[in-house]
């Protein structure tokens, strides 16, 4: 199942798994968020699981951040409850998620490679 995201969701994310509920400073990254997320090349989706949803996701909003701090933190909410939202179980530790997140983080891992350690992730 695919969901579609919207600012809305992505600020309830933001207020409820961020610590201190960080201010947006950069609206323009959450709004390419959703346009990133909702991206189609002639009617085809360009991330066409939830998986290569949430990777795109997590990978644009580790490399634009949109909050004053804690964006890594962010990043990976939104990409761990676009997954659940999916109906997919979650099973992943903080050592894992701060792993990919380092490693997306540092350009060392595409949206295929993110979406594959995501899978590892699911049930």
């Amino acid at each position: 199942m695919n969901l579609s995201i919207d600012l809305a969701w992505l600020l309830m994310v933001a207020e409820h798994k961020t610590p201190g509920d960080p201010q947006v400073t950069d609206w323009g990254a959450l709004v390419a968020a959703v346009s990133r997320h909702e991206a189609e090349i002639f009617g085809i989706p360009v991330y066409s699981d939830p998986h290569a949803r949430a990777a795109s996701l997590l990978q644009l909003l580790l490399h634009v951040p949109a909050l004053e701090h804690s964006n890594a933190m962010f990043a990976s909410a939104v990409a761990y409850g676009y997954l659940v939202a999916c109906g997919l179980k979650v099973v992943t530790s903080p050592v894992q998620v701060r792993d990919l997140a380092r490693l997306v983080k540092e350009g060392k891992a595409d949206v295929q490679t993110i979406a594959g350690e995501l899978r590892q992730w699911t049930h």
